[in-house]
């Protein structure tokens, strides 16, 4: 089975990457956070990848963040969950925000998510509260942010990096160039370079 898929970007749309790999193009099924991280079309990638098989159809899920695919795999695995259902979870809420959510049982913020009413949103809770242990991110520190530091630690996470590592990047831009925290072009350009 396909578990790691490395090429060239042959094209990208919301939910959808084609990967070029040994003049083969790889059709991957993709989150809106992997979709908003991936490089401009003919660049190189390497996406983690699920191969899902069943008797009518082989599809590939790709995953730029090994968290966000080991959170795929574990809901998948709840009843009612197939891997289009975790990929419209996953683009709901980022990997991290999913996890605080079903650990803190928060089922309001869980049904915001297209496609997940209340008994879905119960069932998640249910089923993997417990199994979410080693992917809950330790908590970011509470050190109060610029606003322009605030608004790009925004934007990272929601392009799906984790909170601690997008907080970190911005801390070392800044340590690098004070002035760059006041600016958000300039701090959000610098914690990119940081964080890659």
């Amino acid at each position: 089975m396909i578990a790691h898929l490395r090429g060239r970007l042959f094209s990208k749309q919301p939910g959808q990457a084609i990967v070029e790999a040994g003049g083969v193009g790889y059709d991957v099924t993709i989150s809106v956070p992997t979709f908003t991280a991936l490089p401009k079309e003919g660049g190189e990638v390497a996406l983690y990848v699920y191969t899902h098989v069943r008797e009518d159809t082989l599809a590939l899920y790709g995953f730029l963040d090994r968290n966000e695919k080991r959170l795929f795999e574990r809901l998948i695995t709840v009843s009612g969950v197939g891997p289009k259902l975790a990929i419209t979870i996953l683009s709901g809420l980022n990997p991290e925000r999913t996890v605080e959510a079903i650990r803190a049982q928060d089922h309001a913020t869980l049904t915001r998510i297209p496609g997940v009413g209340k008994k879905l949103a119960e069932r998640l809770v249910v089923e993997l509260k417990e199994k979410l242990e080693d992917l809950a991110a330790a908590a970011p520190a509470a050190r109060p942010l610029a606003p322009a530091a605030e608004d790009v630690l925004s934007a990272l996470v929601n392009l799906g990096y984790q909170r601690p590592a997008a907080q970190k990047a911005i801390e070392t831009a800044v340590e690098k160039n004070k002035a760059a925290g006041e600016d958000f072009d300039e701090l959000f350009r610098a914690a990119l370079k940081v964080i890659r």
